[in-house]
């Protein structure tokens, strides 16, 4: 049964507060967690001889061609390489525990390494693949069609790597990553000038682009905007 007390704090109006800004705004952006630019060409992971091989990939999966660059040349081998170095690298946020046992292709990978083990060991049995086929002639080497063919290959699951790798699991993981670099924000290292955007039409991370939303089948006016902002919205001198 409820109190004088309880019954008198029922009995209380709700107070609401406000107040006015003018001339600045009250907060300043990215002071709660800025992200961090990745420098363009950083290399925190791969190796030279990885990151070579990882390169030659990328391009026939995103070849350059009268739409955009290629995905190399846009930045998708930074990116990934980014990537591994962070949470996602280490699976920090995924539970890793076992049991460990194949899964329907629906439930995604089911094994026991973190994406920055399955990079090294993937690049690393590719690579020794390439060594058996031609030796001496690193699969950069190798021309596109060549290439596309072993591509394939690993896609359609037709190819037995050395030391247990699932080629067709490996190529999926890096035909993912690719497309995530091509496509994401340029401050995470890849889609690099934004080509990505360009050539899908994307606006970016623009505060309201609500006037264009019923402009179907128009072209976007604007240049994309990354969510680091415009270097011409920078105050110039204090």
């Amino acid at each position: 049964m409820l109190g004088s007390a309880s019954f008198a704090a029922l009995s209380l109006k709700p107070q609401a507060h406000g107040a006015t800004v003018s001339g600045a705004l009250p907060w300043k952006a990215f002071s709660a967690d800025p992200p961090e630019p990745v420098p363009e060409g950083q290399r925190l992971f791969f190796t030279e001889a990885e990151a070579e091989l990882l390169s030659a990939i990328a391009d026939r999966i995103v070849p350059a061609d009268e739409l955009s660059v290629s995905a190399s040349e846009a930045g998708c081998v930074t990116f990934i390489d980014a990537q591994l170095m962070g949470s996602y690298g280490s699976a920090s946020r995924l539970y890793m525990n076992g049991p460990f046992e194949k899964g329907l292709a629906t439930q995604g990978y089911q094994g026991s390494q973190t994406p920055a083990e399955r990079y090294r060991a993937g690049l690393a049995a590719i690579a020794a693949h390439v060594e058996a086929q031609t030796p001496g002639k690193a699969f950069a080497a190798w021309s596109a069609d060549e290439q596309d063919a072993l591509l394939k290959e690993l896609e359609a699951d037709k190819v037995t790597l050395p030391d247990g790798v699932d080629g067709q699991a490996f190529f999926e993981l890096m035909l993912k990553n690719v497309m995530e670099g091509f496509f994401a924000d340029p401050v995470y290292g890849g889609n690099r000038d934004m080509a990505g955007w360009k050539m899908v039409g994307f606006p970016g991370a623009r505060y309201d682009y609500r006037p264009f939303v019923g402009q179907h089948n128009q072209p976007y006016p604007f240049d994309p905007m990354s969510i680091m902002g415009n270097a011409d919205w920078v105050r110039k001198g204090g």
